[in-house]
């Protein structure tokens, strides 16, 4: 079945339906880390240079409203990483990225402040075993605008863990990536049609323009 139909499946079983937005984003930017930004230092990199300039846009135009912009970065103890349990098993690559070092570190073309948070996790979602949910909660954010890589891992991950906690989920196609263009069409429609609102970056930039 390809996805025309997939898509088409969903829309007959009602599964599309659109959450909307809230009063008040912000602004996640999932694991654009050096170890998954830069292929020529690491062998789990994808080509993310457009995301990164359609991320900056959507930086920008959040700092000028104030909205909060998180990062978040997969980052694991030198020694042992027990920190991994059996995900750093599952994909062994993930032990180059150790906290402290270049591979853990934001990638420096985006537009990140020292006033940004960062959240260090060990799993693929920005929630699990993280302060993620009692820091949006504190902030009083209703609407999380998730960006980043991948979109068949962590980006899917976070974003069903964003709607379970009760925020919601609002994905710029254009500002989320994957190694491989079939994964990413096939949780873009699953994402849209289960779990949050993939939206353009135009409507995305609208949206906080607007606040």
């Amino acid at each position: 079945m390809n996805q025309e139909n997939v898509n088409q499946v969903y829309k007959l079983a009602g599964l599309t339906h659109q959450l909307g937005v809230g009063k008040c984003p912000a602004l996640l930017i999932v694991d654009m880390q050096v170890g998954f930004t830069q292929l020529e230092k690491s062998k789990i990199a994808g080509d993310f240079g457009s995301q990164i300039e359609i991320i900056n846009k959507l930086i920008s135009v959040a700092r000028a409203k104030e909205a909060p912009i998180i990062f978040t970065a997969i980052a694991y103890e030198e020694e042992e990483q027990a920190d991994g349990g059996l995900w750093v098993n599952k994909i062994p690559a993930l032990h180059s990225l150790v906290l402290g070092s270049e591979l853990a570190e934001i990638d420096s073309r985006l537009l990140s402040d020292h006033a940004d948070l960062i959240v260090y996790k060990k799993f693929a979602s920005a929630f699990f075993g993280t302060d993620l949910n009692s820091i949006l909660s504190a902030k009083g954010i209703d609407t999380l605008i998730v960006t980043g890589c991948t979109t068949s891992g962590c980006i899917r991950a976070t974003v069903v863990d964003a709607i379970s906690y009760g925020f919601r989920p609002i994905v710029p196609l254009e500002a989320i990536g994957d190694r491989a263009q079939e994964p990413h069409e096939a949780n873009i429609s699953d994402i849209n049609a289960k779990y949050g609102d993939v939206v353009t970056t135009d409507a995305a930039l609208d949206y906080l323009s607007n606040l």
